[in-house]
């Protein structure tokens, strides 16, 4: 099957490795030529780390890179012959709009066209494209290649026959698909953020440090991971936006993202992926 991924940062790079590790040809698409190039070295490395580890079923790296193809011209010419689609650009509501005005005129009709926002509103994008017949949500988390669930969320003019489809392709790829219905945050993230926001806001007030409060999670509550190291993980960009399309969508007080977390991504403390964020992972900013 010809998959094209739209968006090859953190989470474009991971969709493209487990749609090659399940045979899939895949063109990985990003407007920025540095971006796509760095993308192909990125999935060039995951894919072989997960043979080091014997997690590709004995089949050879090289193989599975070698369906990948990097591109960064006109994306109508990257999703022409496209059977899957799947979007995973910034969390920028407009700027998905647009792509998806041009990825649904650009895409063969028969096409599956899925967005991977954490967050807005599936049904909005759907409408965007011209093609909400065959839109859907299909939200991964990262990391991708280690996290099984994939949400697959129904738009309010997604037929019972796109969604199966959307799930058949995410059981395909060896996640386990959870159906939802168009709703601010989903299932996952509108439990998860406000959580999370939450030690933020405790941070933000001095209550403890973010050591502490990670421990606190960690021993008191049996997490496995404590909610700032979680924060700076998920990327404190894409928690941002979360709670502000989640304050955005309900008005309600309970949403308004903690000042820590605005100062932060001001400051490009956005986690791991800029080496420091609520802890300090060896990074600069």
């Amino acid at each position: 099957m010809n998959v094209a991924v739209v968006g090859a940062g953190t989470m474009g790079a991971g969709i493209a490795h487990v749609c090659l590790a399940a045979d899939h040809r895949v063109t990985l698409h990003d407007a920025r030529a540095e971006a796509a190039v760095a993308a192909r070295s990125v999935v060039e490395a995951s894919v072989a780390r997960a043979a080091a580890k014997d997690r590709l079923g004995g089949r050879d790296p090289e193989t599975l890179t070698g369906r990948l193809a990097v591109r960064s011209d006109a994306v109508e010419d990257a999703v022409s012959d496209a059977e899957v689609v799947i979007e995973a650009v910034v969390e920028d509501p407009e700027l998905k709009a647009r792509l998806w005005t041009v990825v649904g005129g650009a895409a063969p009709a028969t096409a599956l066209l899925c967005t991977n926002t954490s967050s807005l509103s599936v049904t909005a994008l759907a409408s965007a494209s011209g093609r909400p017949d065959r839109f859907c949500g299909l939200h991964f988390f990262n990391p991708v290649t280690a996290l099984p669930l994939v949400e697959v969320v129904r738009g309010e003019t997604t037929p019972d026959a796109t969604v199966r489809e959307a799930e058949r392709f995410a059981e395909g790829l060896g996640k386990t698909p959870v159906r939802c219905e168009d709703r601010p945050g989903f299932l996952v993230n509108r439990l998860l953020i406000p959580y999370l926001n939450e030690a933020a806001q405790l941070a933000d007030e001095g209550a403890a440090d973010a050591a502490s409060i990670d421990t606190a999670l960690r021993l008191g509550a049996s997490m496995p991971m404590g909610p700032l190291a979680l924060a700076d993980l998920i990327g404190l960009d894409v928690v941002l936006a979360v709670m502000e399309s989640l304050h955005d969508e309900f008005g309600d007080p309970r949403y308004r993202p903690a000042p820590m977390l605005r100062r932060m991504v001001r400051a490009g403390r956005l986690g791991r992926k800029s080496g420091r964020g609520f802890h300090d992972y060896g990074g600069e900013a």
